[in-house]
């Protein structure tokens, strides 16, 4: 009697429901295939394969790291830092940093999200959208991100400026919606321009109008 396997094969194929899902499957699956090859490029040898020069690299490879989420701009995949045992200093991947939970792109998405007016509380339902069900984020990492950069921007504000060669400075005013007050708050901007070309933003502060007294 011949097999049906048509019911199996029916379930293989990509359709538009199951796109979404298959795609970052995919792309988890190729992240840690780049993990993998990290290390086998840094030990020189395949996984499974015994060192076999005398002066080969002399470390080896000594399982995985507990599963990791990480956000992406097309989803929150799952991998595992393959462990290296055996060098004379930690085993720092570049393609996955020890620490990091969220690529740089997604990164810099949370700070326009919280400019254009999402509440604390709508963070976790917005990156869930945009990250899935499964990207680590919620209202008090926001809330520590928030902290965070409200410390670089003082630390930018006051910033030293005199070493500048200033040739020409001009201010303006832009006009944001974010959803702070009923009316549209003013960004007060000053650009400057520098002998050698380059553009820079000396200063932003906050201001109601766009006027000569702001």
């Amino acid at each position: 009697m011949k097999k049906d396997t048509s019911v199996g094969a029916e379930a293989s194929i990509v359709t538009w429901e199951t796109l979404e899902s298959f795609a970052r499957v995919r792309v988890q699956a190729f992240v840690q295939d780049l993990l993998e090859e990290e290390v086998t490029v840094l030990l020189g040898r395949g996984k499974s394969v015994r060192r076999e020069a005398v002066d080969a690299f002399p470390g080896y490879r000594n399982g995985h790291g507990k599963p990791r989420r990480v956000s992406m701009q097309g989803g929150t995949i799952t991998v595992q830092r393959p462990r290296v045992r055996g060098l004379e200093g930690r085993f720092e991947s570049r393609v996955l940093p020890l620490f990091e939970r969220r690529t740089k792109e997604v990164g810099e998405m949370l700070p326009e999200l919280y400019l254009h007016g999402l509440a604390g509380g709508d963070f976790e339902l917005a990156l869930r959208g945009l990250l899935g069900d499964g990207a680590p984020l919620s209202a008090s990492s926001i809330e520590r991100l928030r902290a965070k950069w409200l410390v670089e921007h003082d630390a930018w504000r006051q910033r030293r400026l005199d070493d500048r060669e200033v040739v020409y400075a001009w201010a303006d005013g832009v006009y944001v919606k974010a959803g702070l007050d009923r009316e549209k708050a003013a960004l007060l901007v000053v650009m400057a321009a520098m002998r050698d070309g380059r553009k820079e933003v000396l200063a932003i502060a906050p201001g109601h109008r766009e006027s000569s007294e702001s």
